[in-house]
């Protein structure tokens, strides 16, 4: 097959794969390790996380962002990055995340994902064609409805986080915290279990207030406590914190 015909197919199932996009990053230094990526923001997301910052992806809609366009940019940019990351929103949210993510992997970019992992299923159904994956685990599983809104979601949190570390595949697993949320004890309590099961990256994400809309996180001036992260740093390969 030519090179011209096999651009053209792959054009085709990315165009005709139906994303809804929020938001693009052309370029990013920060989204896939080591990397200079393209970062796809999705439309759509089942959960609504009290410390979320970007509450306009939440809801699915009609994107008014041209897929074509997007791969035209794509195109043009191979041999320049050396990534794409699917964020959101939360991207495995939409069916067609499939189709776009085996067409990034197609065109020779390393395709990675930040993702919570609402669907074990859906998750491991991608790992064939993503490269890299930034999981949001975001309390003990049973203090996830307090945070997403949602009863149950946290019931494949930690299994997501097992499956991906067997699978091989690069991994950070992440933690947004609010001194309201998130206390130093309940930090050490999921740390030690992702411990337990493998995972050697973790990040602590303090949250931050750009976009947010819970007046109550919004207006708080309590501090989060460091001194946590001493502990942390000695449970993990690679430790580190960041703003959210």
């Amino acid at each position: 097959m030519s090179l011209g015909l096999q651009l053209d197919q792959i054009a085709d199932a990315f165009n005709s794969s139906g994303l809804q996009l929020g938001g693009v990053i052309p370029l990013s230094t920060t989204d896939y390790p080591d990397s200079l990526s393209a970062v796809l923001f999705c439309q759509g997301c089942p959960w609504r996380c009290r410390y979320c910052h970007n509450p306009h992806l939440q809801a699915k809609g009609s994107s008014e962002i041209e897929l074509s366009d997007i791969f035209r940019f794509l195109l043009s940019r191979r041999g320049l990055l050396d990534a794409v990351v699917f964020s959101g929103g939360e991207p495995s949210y939409q069916d067609a995340i499939f189709a776009a993510v085996k067409s990034v992997s197609r065109l020779g970019f390393k395709a990675g994902m930040h993702t919570a992992s609402p669907s074990l299923d859906t998750l491991e159904k991608l790992l064939e064609d993503l490269s890299w994956i930034g999981l949001d685990i975001k309390s003990l599983p049973e203090d996830y409805p307090e945070l997403t809104g949602i009863a149950g979601s946290g019931a494949e949190s930690f299994l997501a986080a097992k499956m991906l570390v067997q699978s091989g595949i690069r991994l950070e697993v992440r933690t947004t915290v609010h001194p309201l949320l998130m206390d130093g004890e309940k930090i050490l309590r999921v740390a030690e279990r992702l411990a337990e099961i493998g995972v050697e990256e973790y990040v602590l994400q303090i949250f931050r207030k750009t976009g947010g809309r819970d007046s109550e996180l919004m207006n708080s001036c309590a501090q989060f406590d460091y001194t946590v992260c001493d502990t942390l740093r000695s449970m993990f390969r690679r430790f580190t914190v960041r703003n959210a």
